[in-house]
């Protein structure tokens, strides 16, 4: 694996070191080892799966806190979705700042995803399914979100949102700590 640093402070676009033959590759998607060494969150608890039927379904911005805060390592694995986090760590020299990653079930790229950073995605293709391993069990109490489309962030989305949930887009505005 290869650790691409994102801009933000502790986020990480992640390559696959592929191993070829005839048969096609091997590569290691996630390695406890590896991550522990880098400093990251090295123990992921879930694996979810989201499978959306429209290009320009918009999922998110979400977090936990804390006790609950969440590591997340994204990867699409059909189509392709424009991940995007945003850093709401008040101490990190990186607060309030956003990124935005394409992956893509050709690209096979990961993004590693810290806790306290809100994340979420825009479908850019029908029937785009992302996998995601994160390091704490879901708690309700602890769920957050910022609205997709508020301005502290102007995130510019590739796409008009064609779909997203009701409570996705009735977050508040976010106001800075």
């Amino acid at each position: 694996m290869t650790f691409e640093a994102t801009g933000l402070s502790g986020a990480y676009v992640i390559e696959l070191d592929a191993y070829r033959d005839e048969r096609g590759f091997f590569a290691r998607a996630f390695c406890q080892r590896t991550f522990a060494e880098r400093g990251l969150e090295s123990v992921m608890v879930q694996g979810n799966l989201s499978f959306n039927l429209e290009a320009g379904t918009l999922r998110g911005m979400h977090y936990q806190v804390a006790p609950a805060e969440e590591a997340k390592l994204v990867r699409c694995t059909r189509g392709a979705i424009f991940d995007v986090i945003i850093d709401l760590r008040p101490s990190s020299p990186t607060y309030l700042r956003h990124v935005g990653v394409e992956l893509s079930a050709d690209n096979r790229r990961a993004l590693y995803v810290p806790p306290l950073f809100a994340h979420g995605f825009q479908t850019l293709e029908d029937d785009a399914e992302v996998s995601y391993l994160v390091s704490a069990f879901h708690d309700p109490s602890a769920e957050r979100g910022v609205r997709y489309d508020d301005p502290t962030f102007a995130i510019s989305w590739p796409l008009p949102v064609a779909v997203t949930s009701a409570k996705d887009a009735g977050w508040l505005p976010y106001t800075p700590r």
